[in-house]
């Protein structure tokens, strides 16, 4: 009964594949070549034509075979079969041996399901001509209760652990183990928001990453995968797909720490949270001061900011000195002038000049220079760095020690705060907010309205055109005592949005008594337009606020309720007003005649402008190439060497040569011209 142990052995291996495992797995094989190869892997004269086929050529065992006959188990990264047997028997054991060979030459590709208890059937009987019953042996086996599913989708439930395997590798190819110890000392030292939440998974994420790395090969990888992602869970299975996994792809693909934390905040943080402490880690700081003390740039990196007395003459293409001296004896008129905020469309036809004409034909002859700054130039808001030490070798890529810092942090109109804080978007290329119950209590429900070319109204009965991408994300209907209400519609995509007027108006939807009016605004390329109805509105009433005009290319406000320029205060000056330039220089890399050092930016330093942030003094873009591999420790150091505060510091508004953007000057010289500057 040779079949019968060979069956019985299958049997015993079978069952003792599922001991100290989690999963049974399928390798990826031909189903009907693995059949074949059963067949053709007797010995010669061991399975014979009988009667028209074969004589272990049946239709019951076929069924086991293909059934289950891919099934493994991967124990330690080791992979077993049902193949994996011991018969010492002369006929059988070949069979077994190529069939464990062929198996374990595949790769997993699911985790192994069946509908059904039992593989295969254990005996049949046959009726021969002569009457009598003869009784036929064929495989079959009980499959685990685990790999048993009745209810679902087999296809659907192996897509899942497909899913969370592939997520799994990913991580583990993806994360480096540098960016985890970044961020598990960033959770010890409470300077990652929510992150005690994540200490247990990350540590088990880090050895199952240092264990991983330590296969070294490909295939013994893909088996790592599959073995732990059925063990660990979601959390850790799927960890590159939580937010926690962005922060940590972000920091091993080498972005820099600061940032990839506020990314990380913008997911999981409310927005009044504040770090307690800088994103730098004690091994890191570690790191830079051996490095930076082996390379001799430990005089390099106090910064400070840069005053007109660092710069050479040579490298300034303008300085407003003598325009300078007369405005700080200015009148107090003079002075109350600033916060009479002036509106741009006065300025829409002016004389357009490019960049470059501009610094080599009217510079030249220009006395005094006034600036007109917006509030669509907060992102262009940027400061001069230099060196504590002037006699330090410098760690740029340029012949000189000075460096540059754009804004990171600019505040944003009160509705627009409040906007945010409702769960608004507030960074689309056309926006249209309200806001009421902010002064005196108003239970009213008012609601958010634009009637668009399309002749689609978005309002709360239809919050969303896919066609146009306008949206209103903030309905309130029930206005909360003491707490701002806000409404909010915005559009994402300007080549999807249809030429044409685009009407703005409020409704009132139910008066419950309020006797107060509304605010309302209306931004559009970086400028606010602010509408103040200061009256009471009848129940059903509709208010119109505002048209825009859209050519395709341009927006063009066309008032219905007069509108108001809003004036900011940022770094200490104020929007929607001219502001006299003291300096006009390229930026660093390109001073002394240097070209090709990555790309020219143009600098205008303000009268009065003073940074309030602590911008960085470095920033690994800048830094020589050999100083590149220790990139993470520099960007520690940025973080760590902040900028002193300065009164006298060269802080104004740049524009890179690679980015659009547009300028009000005003030039004084023998006339006076107002310009818009294209760069």
């Amino acid at each position: 009964m040779g079949f019968v142990n060979f069956r019985t052995k299958i049997q015993e291996q079978f069952a003792s594949m599922i001991q100290d495992s989690i999963r049974l797995f399928a390798v990826e094989v031909d189903k009907d070549e693995m059949w074949n190869l059963y067949l053709d892997s007797f010995p010669e004269g061991t399975n014979n034509i009988y009667r028209e086929r074969r004589e272990h050529d049946c239709s019951c065992c076929r069924q086991f075979v293909k059934h289950i006959g891919n099934v493994v188990a991967i124990k330690n990264g080791v992979v077993s079969t049902i193949w994996d047997v011991n018969i010492g028997d002369t006929t059988y054991q070949p069979v077994a041996d190529a069939l464990s060979a062929y198996i374990k030459s595949k790769a997993v590709e699911n985790v192994f399901f069946s509908k059904e208890q039992r593989a295969g059937t254990s005996h049949n009987f046959e009726l021969l001509p002569n009457g009598e019953s003869k009784k036929w042996e064929h495989f079959y086996a009980e499959i685990p209760a685990i790999s048993v599913e009745r209810r679902r989708s087999i296809g659907d439930v192996q897509g899942e652990f497909r899913a969370t395997k592939s997520v799994f590798k990913r991580s583990l190819d993806e994360i480096s183990e540098d960016s985890l110890l970044t961020v598990l000392e960033l959770i010890s030292q409470n300077s990652l928001y929510r992150g005690e939440e994540w200490k247990n998974p990350l540590n088990i994420f880090l050895e199952h990453k240092r264990a991983y790395t330590a296969l070294g090969d490909d295939r013994l990888r893909d088996l790592y995968a599959w073995e732990m992602s059925v063990k660990v869970g979601g959390a850790i299975g799927r960890i590159r797909n939580h937010s926690i996994g962005t922060l940590l792809v972000n920091i091993s693909e080498g972005m820099e720490l600061d940032l990839a934390v506020r990314k990380y905040e913008q997911i999981v943080a409310p927005a009044n949270y504040k770090r307690p402490k800088a994103i730098f880690t004690q091994k890191m700081l570690e790191e830079a001061q051996r490095t930076i003390e082996e390379l001799g740039y430990m005089t390099a990196l106090g910064r400070r900011y840069a005053t007109l007395d660092d710069i050479t003459a040579n490298n300034i293409l303008f300085s407003n000195k003598d325009s300078a001296k007369r405005i700080a004896g200015a009148s107090i008129f003079d002075d109350m002038k600033k916060d009479v905020p002036v509106n741009p469309k006065k300025f829409s036809r002016v004389e357009e000049v490019a960049i470059a004409d501009f610094v080599s034909s009217i510079l030249p002859n220009a006395q005094e220079v006034e600036l007109f700054l917006e509030s669509r130039h907060s992102g262009n808001l940027m400061s001069l760095i230099a060196p504590q030490d002037k006699t330090s070798k410098s760690m740029f890529k340029w012949n000189n020690g000075f460096s540059w810092a754009y804004a990171g942090n600019i505040a944003d109109s009160t509705m627009k705060e409040n906007v945010k804080a409702a769960g608004g978007k507030v960074d689309g290329i056309l926006r249209f907010s309200i806001q009421w119950n902010d002064e005196d209590y108003n239970p009213n429900d008012f609601d958010a309205h634009c009637i668009q070319p399309n002749g689609n109204t978005i309002f709360f009965g239809s919050k969303r055109d896919n066609s146009t991408t306008g949206e209103l994300d903030v309905d309130i209907i029930t206005p909360t005592r003491g707490r701002a209400a806000v409404e909010n519609i915005t559009w994402l995509n300007k080549s999807r949005m249809p030429r044409g007027t685009y009407q703005f108006l409020v409704n009132c939807y139910s008066n419950r008594g309020g006797r107060s009016g509304f605010k309302a605004e209306i931004e559009f390329d970086g400028q606010i337009y602010s509408f103040d109805y200061n009256r009471e509105l009848r129940h059903g009433e509709n208010v119109y606020v505002a048209n825009v005009e859209f050519d395709g290319e341009t927006f063009r406000l066309v008032e219905k309720l007069p509108s108001g320029v809003s004036s900011r205060d940022i770094w200490g000056l104020k929007t929607n007003q001219f502001v006299p330039v003291s300096v006009v220089c390229y930026s660093p890399n390109y001073w002394d005649e240097q070209t090709g050092v990555g790309n020219r930016h143009y600098f205008f330093m303000l009268k009065d402008c003073v940074n309030p942030e602590r911008p960085n003094g470095m920033f690994n873009e800048y830094l020589k190439e050999d100083l590149l591999k220790h990139k993470r420790v520099f960007e520690a150091l940025g973080s760590k060497m902040a900028v002193a505060d300065s009164a006298d510091q060269l802080s104004g508004v740049g524009f890179s040569s690679t980015r659009r953007g547009d300028v009000l000057v005003k030039v004084k010289g023998a006339t006076e011209r107002v310009l818009k500057i294209k760069f």
